[in-house]
């Protein structure tokens, strides 16, 4: 979310030429480092978890964070740029805390049902999640009539709808959810089949004991005390996995820092200006959607049998992952900051460079997460799971960190 509103974070930043610079990477330091620190504790604390509170705590931070970046762009316009700069990393703080919450309770909670395509199904999820920003972003700056002259500037309305819908889809998400703990509930145990591996819905939930009077409570169930996995045990196990998730999400990160840099070969002021699609303020939110459509692609096609095979083979998609950062000289033939481009095609920066390094990280991380749980035993699964997602934070942590570097470039 806060990536594709690099177009109005840039409009209110225009007065500072550090902040102006460097809040892209400060953005993901902060948001990766918080996540990070926050997964590293979850992690831990496998004996009393309950994964399903951990994402509806998530879904609540979402809800505020979003809702006061929303009212930010009608009550706070007047301050300057170093007090919105922040309020905004305080904003990105809380919400890499419900990030953590998401990405810990979400993994665990699906790999304990030990079923592949529910973990796909998952990092597909996700993917919908990355294209949906850019497009609302899009939409929302088209619905706003053009400036003067026929330039597009970012308008503090279309960035309020912007908001505004990342709080309805986890107050939507928010009620989804709590419909299926309470039909799960009302359920009871899952009975063993063997689409289910033979795990009952109270090994995934954390509850050991019906509550036949509980069973139309949407709350979700109390945990149980479950046996601690030390992250030694699981790097051993999945070693190859882990550093390929790793090194994927690390050199991922180059993309965002590129995407909210580089602009349309079409000069905006120009006469007459080019279409408004290809003006700044939707050009770089088009480029992160064509990046989230290729990682959407990628993550739908990683369930190919050619491409499942994989996951029995960590140590090629180790490979594979490291080959990735192939891509990273090609940002610089695009036209970073006007400064020309030295392949004079949009066509090229959307489809070779964004489209197909989005398509190369989702497929590899989706196949590593889907590879995981078939190398450690039932019971460690959930552990796994969490085990996994540190291990992705952990790279973009990584890849954030050195984002800074490539905002000097």
């Amino acid at each position: 979310m806060f990536l594709a509103a690099a177009p109005y974070f840039q409009s209110r930043f225009s007065s500072s030429p550090w902040i102006l610079t460097h809040f892209q990477p400060a953005i993901l330091t902060v948001t990766t480092v918080t996540t990070l620190l926050l997964m590293l504790v979850l992690t831990r604390l496998q004996a009393h978890a309950s994964y399903p509170r951990r994402i509806i705590t998530s879904l609540l931070l979402n809800m505020v964070v979003f809702t006061l970046l929303a009212l930010s762009t009608s009550f706070f316009i007047s301050v300057s740029a170093k007090a919105y700069f922040v309020f905004l990393i305080l904003m990105v703080g809380v919400s890499s805390a419900a990030t953590a919450f998401c990405q810990n309770g979400l993994f665990a909670y699906v790999m304990g049902f030990g079923m592949p395509e529910y973990t796909q199904g998952i990092m597909t999820g996700q993917g919908i999640a990355g294209v949906l920003p850019p497009i609302a972003q899009i939409i929302s700056v088209l619905s706003v009539p053009a400036g003067a002259g026929g330039e597009n500037q970012e308008n503090p309305k279309s960035a309020f709808a912007y908001f505004m819908t990342a709080t309805v889809v986890s107050v939507t998400t928010l009620l989804a959810f709590l419909y299926m703990l309470r039909e799960q509930q009302r359920q009871g145990p899952r009975r063993t089949s063997k689409l289910d591996g033979g795990i009952s819905t109270d090994s995934i939930t954390g509850d050991d004991e019906e509550d036949d009077n509980g069973a139309d409570a949407p709350n979700p169930p109390a945990p149980s005390v479950k046996a601690s996995i030390p992250l030694l045990t699981l790097f051993d196990k999945l070693l190859f996995h882990s550093l390929a998730i790793f090194v994927t999400f690390a050199i991922t990160m180059v993309q965002p820092v590129f995407t909210q840099e580089i602009i349309s070969v079409r000069d905006p002021n120009s006469s007459p200006p080019p279409p408004r699609i290809l003006q700044p303020a939707t050009f770089i939110p088009l480029g992160f959607f064509f990046w989230n459509l290729g990682d959407l692609t990628g993550r739908l096609t990683s369930v190919l049998p050619f491409l499942i095979r994989l996951t029995h083979h960590p140590k090629t998609l180790f490979i594979l992952a490291i080959a990735r950062s192939v891509w990273i000289p090609l940002y610089v033939l695009c036209n970073i900051n006007g400064r020309g481009a030295v392949v004079n095609s949009d066509a090229f920066y959307l489809f070779v460079v964004q489209f197909l390094y989005g398509l190369t990280s989702g497929c590899l991380g989706s196949l590593c997460m889907i590879g995981a749980q078939h190398w450690v035993e039932d019971e460690e699964r959930e552990a796994a799971g969490s085990f996994m997602g540190l291990m992705l934070i952990m790279g973009l942590t990584v890849g954030s960190l050195a984002s800074f570097l490539v905002a000097e470039l």
